[in-house]
Parts: C-alpha cells; sequence; structure tokens
C-alpha cells in the first residue's frame, strides 16, 4: 500500500522533541513494513520558534500546514518563555495554527488500556474496557465572542464580560462530525449543553436535531444536560458512546473523562477542519499533556501519547485503520508486559525509558506483523 501522503512534524518544546524521536521511528518502520510512505517535514513552533525567529511561528510554517495532509505536534511552552508578552507566548502558536486551519472540531478520546484499569481513581469495574469519544467545538462559543472584557463601572467596581454565543453553521459542522464517527463506532451520540437555563443551550439542541433528522437517522441521538453529563462520567463512563459539546463544556467534560484512564500523559487528541475541493481534511494531532519542561531531555518522558496521536493521523487523515490498530494493539501489549515510564510506574512494574518504551514498542509491532 504505497502512499506520498505528506505530514508536518513540529516538536515543539520540552518533551515535546524527544516524543516525537519515537514517533520518527515508528514513521520509519511503517515505511519498511507496511510500505507506508509518508513525505515528512519537520519545523519549529512555540519557544523553539521563538528562539529561533522572535515568533512563536512563522508565517512560513503555517503555509507549511496549510499544505500537508496532517500536522503533528509535539507540546508547546515552558518557564524560559512565561514573561513574555501575551501576544507571542510559545502557546500563541498553537493557536494561530488553530484558527488559521479552521480546526473546529477537537476529538479527544478516553480509552482505559487494561493494563492501567487499577492507576484509575474509579472501581476498576467503571473503567474496564472504556472506549469514549468527546467531540468539543474548538473556534467558537465563549472563549471566542464578543462582547468580552473587563471594565470599570466606578466606585471601585469593575465588571468581567464574556459572550457565549453559536451560529447554525457552527453547531452543525461539529454536529456532523460526531455523527460520522458514532456511525464507525456503536452508532451512539449524546449531546450536551445547559438548554435549561441558556438561549444558546436552546439553539444548540434545536440545530442538532436538525442534522441527525436530516442526515443521520440511522444514529441514536440523546441529549444530556452539561453539569449531569460530567456527574454521569465519573458514575456511568461506560454509558457513552460520542459526546458532542460546545467549547466551554467540551474543555470541562474532556479533562474529566481523560482522568478516568489514569494518565493525563496516555492521552492523544486531533482537531479537524472541513474536507476540502480535494477531499482532504485539515487536521492537527497532538498529545493532550504539556511540554513537562522539569523532566525534558532526561529520556524519561512518556511517548505513548504522541506515538497514539499517530495512530489518530493514520485513521482520521490517511484512512489506514488496521495502521492505526496495529500501533494501537503494540501500545496495548507493552503496557500488558509490565513496561512503565515514570508518569504511569506501578508496584511490580518494570520502570522504563522514554527510549526504551519506543524499542518495546518497536518489538512488538515486529511481531504483530510477523
Amino acid at each position: 500500500m504505497a502512499s506520498n501522503k505528506s505530514l508536518l512534524i513540529l516538536p515543539g518544546d520540552g518533551i515535546g522533541p524527544e516524543a516525537m524521536t519515537e514517533v520518527r521511528r515508528i514513521v520509519n518502520w511503517m515505511e519498511t513494513n507496511r510500505a507506508v510512505k509518508f513525505d515528512v517535514d519537520e519545523d519549529l513552533v512555540g519557544g523553539a520558534s521563538i528562539d529561533a525567529h522572535g515568533i512563536p511561528i512563522t508565517d512560513e510554517v503555517v503555509e507549511k500546514a496549510q499544505n500537508v495532509d496532517a500536522v503533528l505536534l509535539g507540546a508547546v511552552g515552558g518557564p524560559k518563555w512565561d514573561n513574555l508578552d501575551f501576544s507571542i507566548k510559545p502557546e500563541r502558536g498553537l493557536l494561530r495554527l488553530r484558527k488559521d486551519l479552521e480546526l473546529y472540531a477537537n476529538l479527544r478520546p478516553a480509552i482505559c488500556f487494561d493494563a492501567l484499569v487499577d492507576a484509575s481513581s474509579l472501581k476498576p469495574e467503571l473503567v474496564s474496557g472504556l472506549d469514549i469519544m468527546i467531540v468539543r467545538e474548538l473556534t467558537g462559543g465563549v472563549y471566542f465572542g464578543e462582547p468580552r472584557g473587563i471594565e470599570d463601572l466606578g466606585n471601585g467596581i469593575r465588571r468581567g464580560i464574556n459572550t457565549q454565543v453559536y451560529t447554525t453553521p457552527e453547531i452543525h459542522r461539529v454536529a456532523r462530525v460526531a455523527f460520522e464517527l458514532a456511525q464507525k463506532r456503536s452508532g451512539r451520540v449524546v449531546s450536551s449543553e445547559k438548554a435549561n437555563v441558556m438561549e444558546s443551550g436552546v439553539l444548540w439542541r434545536e440545530e442538532v436535531i436538525k442534522i441527525h433528522e436530516s442526515e443521520f437517522p440511522d444514529v441514536e441521538l440523546s441529549h444530556m444536560y452539561a453539569d449531569n453529563a460530567a456527574m454521569q462520567l465519573v458514575r456511568a463512563p461506560k454509558q457513552f458512546d460520542v459526546i458532542v459539546t460546545d467549547n466551554l463544556f467540551g474543555d470541562i467534560l474532556s479533562d474529566c473523562a481523560a482522568m478516568l484512564t489514569g494518565s493525563l500523559g496516555m492521552l492523544p487528541s486531533a482537531s479537524l477542519g472541513d474536507v476540502d475541493a480535494q477531499g482532504r481534511r485539515k487536521a492537527l494531532y497532538e498529545p493532550v499533556h504539556g511540554s513537562a519542561p522539569d523532566i525534558a531531555g532526561q529520556n524519561v518522558a512518556n511517548p505513548i501519547a504522541t506515538i497514539l496521536s499517530y495512530a489518530m493521523a493514520l485513521r482520521y487523515s490517511f484512512d489506514m485503520p488496521e495502521e492505526a490498530d496495529l500501533i494501537e494493539k503494540a501500545v496495548q501489549n507493552v503496557l500488558a508486559g509490565g513496561m512503565r515510564t515514570a508518569d504511569i510506574m506501578a508496584e511490580g512494574m518494570a520502570k522504563v525509558s522514554t527510549t526504551t518504551m519506543g524499542d518495546a514498542i518497536l518489538r512488538e509491532l515486529d511481531k504483530l506483523s510477523a
């Protein structure tokens, strides 16, 4: 299965480059063993770009991102750049990518590997076999709505203003992503909002229903207020398959779901845009964890979330589900064999380095494809 698909790798800061080194090894393994060839380019983002160019991302890198099939990002930020003006902090590089590529649907899976069931704060029977996908609207809502700001009312009184606002097209496009995902999973979507107290929630619910009835009648749709959804995620998380929600509630619910799995450092994510005239959907893949500057350069970071982000790219950008399954199975087998990086270390397990974890996953890929 030859492919000349293009991939832009942006390792970024902190542990990003170390984790991305292990991904590059798997990309090379895929080319050698599965005849899957990518045109891979690599460039700078975040603090690394600030150090080289004075800004968190250059126009040239954004242009590259616009013209590839997928972008794989490591992590951005660190105390070295904390005192910079907000407009040029490392995180602005990631935000510009999301904005310029119009990446409006954030996919956050919460999968509990069997070997890590005991790492969750919930009882094993609640999280064993957990496999949830949260689809968060990423470019609208209260984080971007106008008016916003802080105003002085006089007499020492100030008022902070943020506006929750959504339009029909914004709701329709993210709902479509959720329904399409559900069609490839168990065919169930829960739409979450606060229609009981927010007009934006009423609109959200009405427009999701319209898309469901007109385009996806084969998918089961239900609705849940966001506060109840948060409670249900820790009461009975396996009742969910796909959850679609707005920017604010998605921010909260996805982090809540992430911790059900036992480690934030194990989880990948994807941010998707529209499909263009050539059938290509702009996409950015990145681990959920941050740059962890306190352990950067020590070869102790967990590369699994970044490796699984690459697997998501294979699944959603390159239509290679078998290859994605292979990587996920290799990770699962290595964990079942007892190998752990420091962040997921448990009694009786073998503590290994970043490189050794990468070695083990590559060996498992060899076994699985033998």
